[in-house]
């Protein structure tokens, strides 16, 4: 019986311990002795927005994360403001500048609200940074150590597309809020007592667009300088509509715990979704951030509650008699996802349903995908045409296509 079918709504909210997080995000067992650049998971997504206070304040109100840790000028960091949320397994690092000359601000300027840095955990910070130095990788920030009462944490950052990077941290020496510079702290907010405890517990995939003809050379980056694996390939119908397209490979880790979707755009009669994205965050960037939910409905429901947007579904995808015999028996009947705008997928593994959010800033760049998995380790390829005919829709009305 699949994960979901087995819990109920409150209980795939609560707190999940490690087993059922490794099912629902698809973890493999591997051996990481033979992996010159082991990555067992994921750290921290750092953003950098205009203001952090309030998107700290918004992802705690309507994404029901928990504030863990802060630094700013109390704390001795006159740089810049930083607020650590956490749901489940994910981490989020909001930060913001406060000195006119933070090259934070720099950044901003460029690409508005968007995500700095995908951090990874990691065992041996400097075997991976002799690798990935070996095979010609840009070394950002060499192996160091951050020391305070709570221990010591080790860290070193490469570069990769765009102004993105990936710090590698290893933590295994630290019991801290988060790394040293930071202090604990809670948020004076409380979610009505209806909302759900928790909407999301795991960082499924972070998707990245980078510009036409590139999509190769990072997708060799990563297996050339992690040890990624090319997990999925969709190219020529697979990802078109009518009048625009794109190009996708997926690279993972060994554990199949870190997962890197990567979009070009292709030669199409209209603008598609990765040209909009590259004009406007000024080049390479993350795309979106998919989050696993053990209950889609009830996440989608909260945050609906709380005032995010979905892109739309028509109708008829959910009449297509295609789609009913495709995708069998689920979890939830059909008529509950049509209400909500729920697509749904099958391969041979299983099933998924998923949900993407609007843009959440003011720019159409960085938005989120809710994801429940029934033993699908795929990315939905059967709703991809109708994703790509959303977004269009989105564009049209907002004169970029």
């Amino acid at each position: 019986m699949a994960l979901a079918e087995t819990l109920t709504s409150e209980e795939r909210l609560a707190e999940l311990d490690l087993d059922t997080l490794k099912q629902l995000v698809g973890l493999v067992e591997y051996d990481d002795d033979a992996d010159p650049f082991p990555v067992t998971g994921w750290d921290a997504v750092v953003w950098v927005v205009g203001n952090a206070t309030q998107t700290a304040h918004f992802f705690i109100s309507a994404f029901g994360m928990n504030l863990v840790a802060y630094a700013g000028p109390e704390t001795g960091n006159r740089d810049h403001l930083a607020y650590v949320l956490t749901s489940g397994g994910v981490r989020f690092v909001i930060k913001g500048g406060v000195d006119p000359h933070s090259p934070l601000l720099d950044h901003h300027r460029r690409h508005g609200d968007g995500v700095i840095d995908i951090a990874l955990a990691v065992p041996d910070v400097d075997r991976c940074i002799t690798h990935a130095r070996s095979v010609g990788a840009t070394i950002l920030e060499e192996p160091h150590d951050l020391t305070d009462e709570h221990g010591t944490v080790r860290i070193a950052a490469i570069a990769t597309y765009g102004d993105t990077r990936h710090t590698l941290v290893d933590r295994s020496r630290y019991d801290g809020p988060y790394l040293p510079g930071y202090v604990a702290r809670t948020s004076a907010y409380v979610r009505p007592p209806r909302a759900p405890k928790r909407l999301f517990q795991a960082l499924d995939h972070v998707v990245g667009n980078v510009e036409l003809g590139r999509m190769d050379e990072w997708v060799d980056f990563y297996r050339r300088v992690m040890g990624f694996t090319n997990m999925a390939e969709f190219i020529g119908d697979d990802i078109a509509t009518d009048y625009s397209a794109l190009m996708s490979k997926v690279v993972a880790s060994g554990n199949h715990r870190v997962k890197f979707p990567l979009n070009e755009p292709a030669p199409a009669r209209k603008k598609s979704q990765i040209d909009e994205y590259l004009e406007f965050y000024g080049g390479p960037g993350a795309q979106h951030l998919a989050l696993a939910t053990g209950d889609i409905l009830g996440t989608v429901d909260e945050l609906r509650r709380q005032g995010i947007e979905f892109l739309n579904t028509p109708d008829s995808y959910y009449e297509d008699p295609e789609l009913r015999a495709r995708i069998g028996e689920v979890r939830v009947p059909v008529e509950e996802l049509q209400q909500r705008g729920i697509l749904v997928d099958r391969d041979e593994d299983g099933y998924l349903l998923q949900i993407f959010t609007k843009p959440i800033g003011d720019r159409p760049t960085v938005f989120f995908e809710f994801i429940e998995r029934h033993g699908s380790l795929g990315f939905g390829k059967g709703n991809f045409k109708a994703l790509f005919e959303a977004i269009e829709r989105e564009q049209e009305r907002r004169g970029n296509f």
